[in-house]
């Protein structure tokens, strides 16, 4: 179903939107990082919050796309668009709901999630909270109108906003925090801006003759709640999964703030950098979905099962790639982000290890599972992922830091461990060939 020259035409502006998104934040991290080390310490805190909640969007998006995907393989082109239109009524109602309430309990939930925290850093982590979530109806709309182009093979348009949006939130970052002197607020009001951005221009593309899911006369949808449940069948163990794996990554910066803000702000620029080791693996998974779920949508299940191995093996040289591309980076990183010298050196380490650790078994713990994901099998990674990732990931970080000394080390020995056991479980599933036996559309 797809030729070499659709996978290059579907993968390469998704790589290019993931990497360009990674160094975007990397860029925020250094720019707030010569407010201070408060400012990045509280930036990095709030962020982890609003990447929770952007995952959640995000698994409705994954949801939105495969129904569409399958739909489309299926050449049912009318049903794609009515789940792409109920996508985006639901996920915006979501956002409008989460945004109400998160402003309501900002106060009590900073202090529950990040305990004993600086004042200085919590006054910045507040501001910081207020402004970001007013953007969430606005990223939800992207995110789910970006799936919905992805759906019909178009990463392109999705790619040409990210670099419009994010080219925004820098010059405003540039502005605002450097001429404007408005610290941690400049740089919440930039990111901001540049979402309200992304998701309205998303909405007007969307209402483009010749776009294979349109959305117009928006007063005119209403709920269609069989195909809300389809896309909530998948969208909501995708979720659930996605959630409590940022509740888990809250929780170590919650264990990590306790060593000290040096330790915060050197477990943010690491983490920072790893991210941005994943994003070309990460790009080649959601390009998964769409390959999957058409392949699955035309009933050729064999073809999903080939083409999930061959783009497992284009991110498995990916991420190796990115991850040798680190180690040279890493001291420009740490020189523009103004790192004393001691905290660099630990950086440096760091990523000197993940560089060596990651490729070996990152990509057979992540890739296959959105291919399985786009054919109907959710509740099985959903398990097996927050199982593995509250045992490894939380429990084993927490052993480390708080009782055996590791420091930030700890988070990445217990990362590791994580990732090595999703590799072996996520193999054996995929050979066995059950996640093939699922119905969606």
């Amino acid at each position: 179903m797809f030729t070499n020259k659709d996978l290059k035409k579907l993968l390469l502006p998704l790589i290019a939107e993931q990497i360009l998104m990674s160094l975007m934040g990397t860029a925020d991290a250094m720019m707030v990082s010569n407010v201070g080390a408060a400012a990045l310490s509280a930036v990095s805190l709030v962020d982890a919050i609003n990447t929770l909640i952007l995952h959640l969007f995000s698994a409705m998006a994954t949801g939105g796309a495969v129904v569409a995907s399958q739909y489309i393989g299926h050449r049912e082109e009318k049903k794609a668009n009515q789940a792409g239109r109920q996508l985006l009524l639901s996920v915006t109602a979501a956002a409008l709901f989460l945004t109400v309430l998160l402003l309501a309990v900002k106060r009590p939930l900073l202090k529950i999630i990040f305990g004993r925290i600086t004042q200085e850093v919590m006054t910045d982590s507040l501001t910081y909270y207020s402004i970001t979530v007013l953007s969430y109806p606005f990223i939800a709309v992207q995110y789910g109108s970006a799936a919905l182009f992805r759906a019909a093979g178009n990463s392109r348009t999705p790619l040409l906003v990210t670099v419009a949006a994010n080219a925004l939130n820098i010059l405003g970052n540039a502005v605002l925090i450097f001429c404007f002197h408005m610290g941690v607020a400049g740089a919440a009001i930039a990111t901001t801006v540049s979402r309200v951005l992304g998701g309205v221009v998303m909405l007007l593309l969307q209402r483009k003759p010749g776009t294979v899911i349109t959305f117009r006369d928006y007063l005119s949808v209403r709920p269609d709640f069989p195909t809300i449940r389809r896309i909530l069948s998948i969208g909501i163990p995708t979720g659930v999964e996605n959630g409590l794996f940022q509740l888990g990554k809250l929780l170590i910066q919650s264990t990590v703030s306790t060593l000290g803000t040096a330790a915060m702000a050197v477990q943010a620029i690491t983490a920072q950098i790893e991210l941005f080791t994943s994003m070309p693996g990460m790009a080649v998974g959601i390009g998964l979905v769409t390959v999957v779920g058409q392949c699955i949508g035309a009933g050729r299940p064999d073809e999903a099962v080939r083409y999930s191995k061959k783009l497992t093996l284009i991110s498995f040289l990916s991420v190796a790639a990115f991850s040798a591309l680190s180690i040279p980076a890493c001291p420009l990183i740490t020189r523009l982000a103004r790192m004393d010298a001691d905290s660099a050196r630990q950086v440096f380490r760091l990523v000197v290890l993940i560089a060596c650790v990651k490729p070996a078994i990152w990509a057979l713990g992540f890739t296959p599972a959105y291919g399985m994901r786009a054919a109907g099998d959710v509740r099985y990674s959903m398990v097996v992922s927050s199982v593995i990732m509250w045992i490894m990931r939380v429990g084993l970080c927490w052993y480390l830091c708080r009782y055996a000394g590791f420091g930030v080390l700890g988070v990445w020995i217990a990362m590791f461990s994580d990732w090595t056991c999703r590799a072996v479980l996520f193999s054996l599933r995929f050979a066995r060939k059950k996640w093939l036996l699922h119905n969606v559309i």
